[in-house]
């Protein structure tokens, strides 16, 4: 994967974070600044992990060592959607 430096404004206080060498860092880092674009449906997981030249699984699974679930929903809104397939389901069969 070819790579382009870029230029960003950050207070100077966070300035020494934002540098990285080591390859797993900078992985992580990348894909922090792509997530903001995931959550807001910009683009996908799958399509971020092309971007970084990884597989999805394993984009998905470096956002949950961080503590950023895949799943983002509530144990009610799961539910509620299950309740709703099952209706679908039984329309269907």
């Amino acid at each position: 994967m070819t790579m382009q430096a870029v230029s960003i404004k950050i207070p100077d206080t966070i300035a020494e974070y934002a540098v990285v060498e080591d390859e797993k860092d900078m992985l992580i880092r990348n894909a922090m600044i792509l997530f903001p674009y995931i959550k807001n449906d910009t683009i996908s997981h799958g399509k971020a992990a092309e971007l970084l030249g990884i597989h999805k699984m394993d984009l998905i699974a470096l956002y949950g060592s961080l503590g950023i679930p895949y799943f983002d929903q509530t144990k009610e809104e799961l539910q509620s959607d299950v309740e709703v397939l099952k209706k679908l389901r039984s329309k269907i069969a």
